[in-house]
């Protein structure tokens, strides 16, 4: 079964469970899918849902930090409901320690030295954990730590 799939069936069973919070979630998600599908011009495959729910993951992470800081708790924990809901989805984030290691390994590939190479780093740390579901703003805060540690 397919992401898509597994999503449209979740979807119906939350709606027939009563779970509005899921439900409203999962909505989204289709709709998203939708609209992405829409824009492509045909089907998306697992990847790009992958790659769709990650960003949908992000928005929400987004969201959360706004909210917090603009006292809406009630908004912060919809947000919070609906990131676990995302995750559901995604296999398990890649630790702090496979995003270090992997960090090392791709500054050993670039031969990096300054964070002028930042980039090339990022590229290659992310094409390591591909798969691995990794936070991008875990690995860029790591980056910068090792580069600025290495030179």
């Amino acid at each position: 079964m397919s992401l898509k799939e597994q999503i449209a069936g979740d979807m119906i069973a939350a709606m027939k469970a009563k779970d509005a919070a899921r439900t409203s979630t999962l909505r989204m998600l289709k709709s998203a899918i939708s609209y992405r599908e829409i824009e492509k011009g045909g089907a998306l495959d697992d990847e790009e849902l992958a790659k769709l729910l990650r960003s949908q993951l992000k928005q929400r992470r987004d969201s959360v930090e706004q909210y917090q800081k603009g006292g809406r708790q009630d908004l912060v924990e919809k947000e919070t409901a609906e990131i676990a809901v995302i995750e559901g989805y995604l296999p398990r984030e890649a630790s702090v320690e496979e995003i270090g290691q992997a960090v090392l390994a791709a500054i050993a590939e670039t031969g990096a030295t300054s964070m002028k190479e930042m980039g090339a780093v990022m590229k290659a740390t992310m094409a390591i954990l591909a798969g691995k579901n990794p936070d991008g703003r875990t690995v860029s805060e790591t980056v910068k730590k090792k580069l600025a540690s290495a030179s």
